[in-house]
């Protein structure tokens, strides 16, 4: 199990240094890649699955709970052991010594197999994330199955450079009057304790697998509580972790599965003494209700934001437009790297067809993303169905809040005639209007705010995202000085900046081991996925001495 995973360790330790493209996983769903029926046979053990208790051997208080709901229309009736609080952690706990005593090499081999054996479960997975989350077939292949592994790699790489920058044993040797002291050191990676990861129900891989793998790495027994309306993604990722573990002989408990139908598990959890991280992605206000609570734990949260987009001027007015188009469509906006404020002077913007007013950029968006939407059959594959009702209703309240630019329309999905489907909301709002764009709108709606100049837009950017946080912020420009003038801005806000995407690379999309998603350095998020500073708080280095 350990020598067949020593190279994919390497390469992913390797990948975080260079930070150029590397994957261990093929991202196409074609049968060239993953081989004929692999895709009939994930949808078979998907369907296996429901109407029937979750086959997971945990504690738990006998009961067994679950409605998850599909925003496809149908019913998943799959059930999970309801836990006993109390005895899920204290297994967690007692499986932590021969963990910890493993030592990083073998944690980190064991990490990477569990991670190759979810991958032999991507199609599985696919129509797990597809029916919890709304992700259209191929999005939840990809964003919920390979780049969800490649994320988890990237955290064991992580964890396991940080456990191992300086040696595990030395001979010290001091001069002295006569024989010099002499002492043998060790220095033991010691965890930090029960970890706990919160999980979201847009992107329950995606989002989870950084912190349950950065805290497995690192010596940390997880236990996952999934959003109650996505839990059969991390049901099926913890029921693979333990089956590992056990093969690899350790304590199953070191991964266990917390499943709720309503609330307050997670805050009878993240305020438990034992339990010393916090992983949360989710709302603004209850992470930050978790970063003031859990006082005990180490919180690493993902929140709301206002992720903002600069338009200068551009020298492939099509392209720019086609990619806002995309970006504003995937999935319905319902991602925390989705655009929702487009700023352009009021004045216009210079491009390769000649000048644009700002009216006219404003009717080219429209027209773009109804060009890219205009086919049901083809839209829904791309903007997938509305996660809950919530997002439902704010598309339905946002017309108010200024001038329609694009209506929202309903698309009815040839195969899931129940699925709730909206094409993108786009709304102008002036400037002074910073009480409504200030704030996230999570879904398909987003605002043109037309400014005095490409500098307010820059000002406005770093004023929005100081203020209230993003994961992202882009900017189109012909002029140097003006992209070095946004970068310093985005350095300002703390944000992570794209600049000129005309192509097949997208501000809302992140590549494991190259792009950081996140900075922590604004409130969006507490930290980055993934760098040094996500993993290295999850344990510490404590000596013991003896004469040699």
């Amino acid at each position: 199990m350990f020598e067949q995973h020593r190279e994919t360790l390497e390469k992913a330790l390797a990948a975080i240094a260079e930070r150029g493209h590397w994957s261990a996983f093929p991202e196409s769903p074609s049968p060239r890649v993953y081989g004929e029926g692999a895709a009939e046979r994930g949808r078979e053990a998907f369907e296996a699955l429901l109407g029937r208790r979750f086959p997971l051997d945990q504690p738990g208080t006998g009961a067994w709970i679950g409605a998850e709901r599909s925003p496809y229309g149908m019913d998943l009736g799959v059930t999970y052991p309801e836990p006993a609080v109390e005895e899920l952690v204290a297994a967690a706990r007692a499986a932590m010594p021969a963990w910890r005593d493993a030592g990083p090499r073998a944690r980190a081999l064991t990490c990477v197999e569990i991670v190759q054996r979810i991958n032999r479960r991507s199609f599985e997975l696919a129509d797990a994330v597809r029916h919890t989350t709304g992700q259209a077939f191929v999005m939840a292949f990809q964003a919920g199955g390979p780049h969800a592994q490649d994320r988890a790699l990237e955290a064991v790489a992580y964890g396991y450079a940080a456990m191992t920058a300086s040696a595990e044993a030395a001979r010290w040797e001091k001069p002295a009057k006569g024989e010099p002291l002499v002492m043998d050191k060790r220095f033991t990676v010691v965890p930090r304790g029960v970890a706990l990861v919160v999980g979201c129900n847009t992107f329950p891989t995606w989002n989870a697998y950084p912190g349950l793998f950065a805290s497995l790495v690192t010596g940390n027994p997880v236990i996952v509580k999934p959003h109650p309306r996505a839990v059969l993604p991390l049901a099926i990722t913890v029921q693979v972790a333990r089956e590992t573990l056990a093969e690899a002989g350790f304590d199953p408990s070191l991964v266990s599965l917390a499943a709720e139908e309503g609330q307050g598990l997670a805050t009878a959890l993240a305020t438990h003494p034992a339990v010393r991280v916090v992983d949360f992605t989710g709302s603004t206000e209850y992470g930050e209700w978790l970063e003031r609570h859990a006082h005990q734990a180490l919180v690493h949260t993902e929140k709301a934001g206002v992720n903002t987009v600069v338009i200068d001027s551009t020298d492939s007015w099509r392209g720019m437009l086609g990619n806002l188009a995309f970006s504003l469509s995937l999935y319905s906006g319902q991602m925390c790297t989705a655009p929702q404020n487009v700023l352009v002077p009021a004045g216009g913007i210079e491009t390769d067809e000649g000048h644009k007013s700002f009216d006219e950029v404003a009717s080219g968006l429209a027209a773009a993303v109804g060009r890219l939407l205009g086919d049901d059959t083809r839209a829904v594959e791309l903007t997938g169905a509305l996660v809950n009702p919530g997002v439902l209703a704010r598309v339905e309240g946002a017309p108010s809040l200024g001038e329609v630019v694009l209506e929202s329309r309903a698309v009815k999905h040839p195969e899931f005639p129940d699925a709730v489907i909206r094409t993108p909301l786009i709304v102008r709002v002036d400037q002074e209007k910073s009480d409504i764009y200030g704030r996230e709108h999570f879904g398909p709606i987003s605002f043109l705010i037309p400014t005095g100049s490409t500098q307010e837009s820059l000002d406005v950017l770093r004023r929005t995202i100081t203020a209230r946080g993003a994961l992202t912020a882009s900017v189109y420009s012909t002029s140097a000085d003006v992209l070095d003038e946004a970068e310093r801005a985005a350095l300002d806000a703390g944000v992570n900046l794209s600049c000129n995407l005309t192509g097949g690379v997208y501000v809302n999309q992140s590549a494991a081991f190259s792009d950081y998603h996140g900075t922590g350095a604004n409130p969006a998020a507490t930290a980055s996925l993934t760098d040094p500073g996500y993993v290295a708080g999850r344990f510490h280095v404590v000596q013991s001495r003896r004469p040699a």
